[in-house]
């Protein structure tokens, strides 16, 4: 009996583990998948003072891991984890690459490219990559909004078709700023004197960022918010509709069962 309830007591321990994920749980694959490869790489090359090479080879260690772990134990490839690697890959070739300053500068639109075309590709693939990241900023750890972005995102509630195209509408707005990004750097770095692009290219970088944040959150994911908080509020205002119309019913029952009480009691009055 002892071991049975221990048993038990684990199981619900897990059970409101899944039903009430915390930030952490929540910000863990952005934590495995992006900020662990990226802190990774600069430790390895400032804080270790490894080359570039090295540092982009250790670097690649968790998300390679993490895609192997995924394809065998899940059975699917984890797609920040893997296009992490892919881009660490593509940085790995393209360090090989010097001489000429206009090609030096314009390799470095090639990671933007490989996480641009990688997030297009996930659209296509009907599991948007940037789908990930915008998560953990919409449900904040919230139990009810986790499950409303569930629902939501299986098909199982009213504003699922609005959503899905929201959350596919986030993804290409990044994967097209980044693309666009990528096409500017490399005209640049055979237009613009190579001075000026040695500082522009960030400039770039950092518009293609702004713009991906204000266009995909006006378009998506203040949409997609919305949908989220309506979402959990119909559930929670269900439950509660559900639980009145319940003690309601119990109570009723309960007058029904002493009217056919006092019923059966020669001489008593029946009243209701």
């Amino acid at each position: 009996m002892t071991k049975t309830t221990g048993n038990h007591s684990r199981s619900t321990a897990h059970d409101d583990a899944v039903r009430n994920p915390s930030v952490l749980d929540n910000f863990r694959p952005l934590i495995l998948d992006i900020a662990v490869p990226l802190g990774s790489y600069y430790v390895f090359k400032d804080a270790f003072g490894t080359s570039t090479f090295a540092a982009l080879a250790w670097s690649s260690a968790v998300p390679a891991l993490r895609t192997v772990w995924s394809l065998v134990k899940e059975r699917r490839a984890n797609s920040l984890a893997a296009l992490i690697l892919f881009v660490n890959v593509v940085s790995l070739l393209l360090s090989f690459v010097s001489g000429d300053p206009r090609l030096m500068l314009a390799k470095d639109s090639g990671v933007s490219s490989t996480v641009a075309i990688g997030i297009l590709v996930s659209v296509f693939l009907g599991r948007p990559m940037m789908t990930a990241g915008l998560k953990p900023f919409m449900v904040k750890g919230d139990a009810a909004k986790e499950a409303a972005w569930e629902r939501l995102a299986s098909g199982a509630a009213a504003g699922s078709a609005v959503f899905r195209r929201k959350e596919r509408l986030f993804s290409v707005v990044w994967g097209v700023a980044l693309l666009a990004e990528c096409v500017a750097r490399v005209v640049g770095a055979y237009t613009v004197p190579v001075d000026t692009m040695v500082w522009l290219g960030t400039v770039f970088m950092v518009g293609a960022l702004g713009a991906a944040f204000l266009v995909g959150g006006g378009l998506a994911a203040g949409p997609m918010e919305e949908l989220v908080a309506a979402e959990a509020e119909s559930e929670t205002a269900g439950a509660g509709t559900e639980a009145e119309t319940g003690t309601a019913g119990a109570g009723t029952v309960e007058a029904g069962t002493v009217v056919a009480a006092r019923a059966a009691t020669p001489g008593t009055a029946v009243t209701a």
